[in-house]
């Protein structure tokens, strides 16, 4: 079970419900006053799943299978003050927290930006952050944070580049971003925390290893370039293939050998490691690399090599001033990666290593500082970007 500390120098008060939902399982906990009094990670079948047509059918089934938990466990919902969900895919939107509202269901319901598991968190968010409501209108519960609303934190299409970032070989093909911002924008508050420095004043590089592999580029608070973690801009990954030379993947479209939907799993899904030995684990394949396996240990070089490349290219950006370079997900619990990319990228900053991909504890840990009215809220507009 985790524990946040402090927010702002104080101890947490509330209690938060985080939702966290994959293609597979649906993750919650639940906070009190900071430490986690419940952690789950409900696993979904195949013969479960199947029963749904679309993805976004799957909200009350989830959302009955954490309210089943939470009672089983003797958690009352009218206890909780806030509900705290996994952004899903929309934009326009900037790294902070979002208030869930009716611009946000819709692209989120519509899949209009992609459909994807974690578009559910917010709509299973909001769901039971009403039914919180109606508990305790009906029992006449005053709430000590006015009434429960559901929010997300840092969603991964968070677009902060700047504008030459943006920019594509074609106008047609923009740069888009995709990242894991969750994860890297909590590790980058616990770096400024353990360091000591302050955010408009740090430039730092976050690479987060894990399934997908996105490196991203946060100068004073804010994203300013990444690599997109699902769209071909970035490099091999356990499962994905990363960026792949156009011309033959063009030919390969146009073979009359695969379907779209084949291509696009050829490149997420079956491409980098499970392409090449049909596993996704890298345990399995760092391993066999140490082995002496000669096609393992050139794969495990190729890996490194790539996420150097990216690391190396945004500090392009920055003109090389880069105070930092931090490794995280789950792979940076692996000592030969993270000490392959320390050789090979050291002498640009000094690296850190924070290993694993802790979610729901950094989606907590926004609840709270929201709870505490120490962040901005932003307001989704489905057509235009705007901060208030």
């Amino acid at each position: 079970m985790s524990k946040i500390e402090n927010i702002n120098g104080k101890a947490p008060l509330g209690n938060i419900l985080v939702v966290n939902t994959g293609s597979v399982t649906t993750k919650f906990a639940v906070y009190h006053d900071g430490e986690s009094v419940l952690e789950e990670k409900l696993e979904h079948s195949v013969d479960e799943l199947s029963k749904f047509t679309d993805v976004m059918d799957q909200d009350q089934m989830r959302t009955a299978a954490i309210l089943s938990a939470m009672e089983k466990k003797g958690l009352r919902l009218e206890d909780i003050d806030i509900v705290m969900a996994r952004g899903g895919l929309f934009t326009p939107c900037i790294t902070g927290v979002y208030d869930v509202n009716d611009d946000m269901r819709e692209v989120l319901l519509s899949s209009r930006e992609g459909n994807h598991a974690c578009n559910l968190s917010a709509i299973i968010g909001e769901e039971i952050a009403e039914r919180i409501n109606v508990l305790r209108d009906g029992q006449g519960i005053k709430p000590r944070f006015g009434r429960c609303k559901a929010y997300i934190a840092d969603p991964p299409m968070a677009d902060e580049m700047l504008p030459e970032c943006r920019v594509g070989g074609v106008p047609e093909l923009p740069r888009r971003t995709l990242f894991h911002a969750l994860n890297t924008r909590a590790i980058m508050r616990r770096y400024l925390r353990d360091t000591g420095r302050k955010a408009e004043d740090t430039t730092a590089i976050i690479c987060h290893m894990g399934g997908g592999v996105t490196i991203s580029l946060h100068r004073d608070g804010r994203v300013i370039d990444t690599s997109h973690g699902l769209g071909g801009d970035g490099p091999i990954t356990p499962e994905r293939a990363g960026c792949c030379p156009p011309f033959p993947l063009i030919d390969m479209c146009f073979s009359g050998k695969y379907t779209k939907q084949e291509i696009k799993k050829r490149l997420i899904g079956k491409g980098g490691a499970v392409a090449y030995f049909g596993t996704n684990d890298m345990r399995i394949v760092e391993q066999r690399a140490a082995e002496g396996r000669e096609d393992y240990v050139l794969f495990m070089k190729a890996f490194v090599l790539n996420i150097c490349k990216y690391i190396v290219s945004q500090a392009a950006v920055v003109d090389g001033k880069v105070d930092a370079i931090l490794l995280t997900g789950g792979i940076a619990y692996s000592k030969m990666v993270t000490d392959a990319i320390i050789k090979k990228v050291g002498w640009l900053a000094p690296v850190t290593v924070y290993p694993g991909e802790n979610e729901l504890e950094s989606l907590a840990e926004n609840g709270y500082i929201i709870l505490a009215g120490a962040t901005k809220i932003h307001t989704y507009n489905k057509d235009h970007l705007i901060e208030d």
